[in-house]
């Protein structure tokens, strides 16, 4: 059997690439990649501030960057963000979603309210779905997109104090899924990245607060140490690029052995 010429590209130059989240952490590391590898990113959060200087360190090492301040707990501000997309998309763009915005969540479940429960619910599970419905709209007018959700290890295992956050994470694994049945047929492919903790500065500063609960969850990675952003970047550039055309519906865990 041959090699196939030529190899399936990792490079994101017809990409444009939409980042939620994307002002610190994870959101960020992807969007500067993303750029390094060709991309024209889209830099979606509800600071301008922030994002302003994410663009400027991006066009600084020559690459391409838009801002849209986004908060993705509204519908007017999800489809405001759409609408800048639908004006930024020469013809022949490729568009590719990150769904990234987040927030860890650990309180025990007896303490939970409901603004906790809806404040987290409808960041990452309805902030997901509507992002992915208005920009995957772009897609399936095209025939052709991809979609990354940040789903977690914590999909498909459980701690104390994680309730509501395994349920949020869980529900975009099998949100992924859905869209994903939906959508593949008319060119949209749908996948999650699921990471385990990840030492992004929000991460080390709340692992640090709590020394006991780092070291435990520590032990549980079968690599011995947490992530860092750069463990996770490259599954997210497979997932963007056309190496992944064949692939749709799945979840990739990124976890040094978590859930085994």
């Amino acid at each position: 059997m041959s090699i196939p010429d030529p190899l399936p590209s990792f490079r994101l130059d017809d990409r444009l690439v939409v980042v939620t989240g994307s002002s610190s952490g994870l959101g960020r590391t992807f969007a500067e990649a993303f750029a390094r590898l060709g991309a024209r990113v889209v830099l979606a959060a509800r600071r301008r501030d922030n994002l302003a200087k994410v663009a400027r360190a991006i066009v600084d090492a020559g690459g391409r960057a838009e801002v849209v301040p986004t908060d993705i707990l509204r519908l007017d501000g999800i489809q405001a963000l759409a609408d800048a997309v639908a004006g930024f998309a020469a013809e022949d763009d490729r568009i590719v979603l990150v769904n990234n915005a987040g927030l860890g969540f650990t309180k025990p479940a007896l303490e939970v309210t409901e603004a906790d429960w809806d404040g987290l619910i409808d960041l990452h599970v309805k902030g997901t779905f509507f992002c992915s419905q208005r920009i995957g709209a772009l897609m399936l007018a095209r025939g052709y997109g991809k979609i990354i959700n940040l789903s977690s290890a914590w999909a498909a295992s459980t701690d104390v104090d994680k309730s509501v956050y395994c349920t949020a994470k869980a529900a975009i694994r099998h949100m992924t899924a859905a869209l994903s049945t939906e959508w593949a047929p008319r060119g949209v492919r749908v996948n999650a990245l699921a990471p385990t903790t990840t030492m992004t500065d929000f991460v080390k500063d709340s692992l640090a607060a709590r020394q006991d609960r780092a070291e435990r969850l520590a032990r549980r990675i079968k690599l011995g140490r947490f992530a860092e952003p750069s463990d996770i970047v490259g599954a997210a550039v497979f997932l963007a690029s056309s190496a992944s055309d064949f692939i749709t519906g799945q979840t990739l865990f990124v976890d040094g052995g978590f859930t085994t």
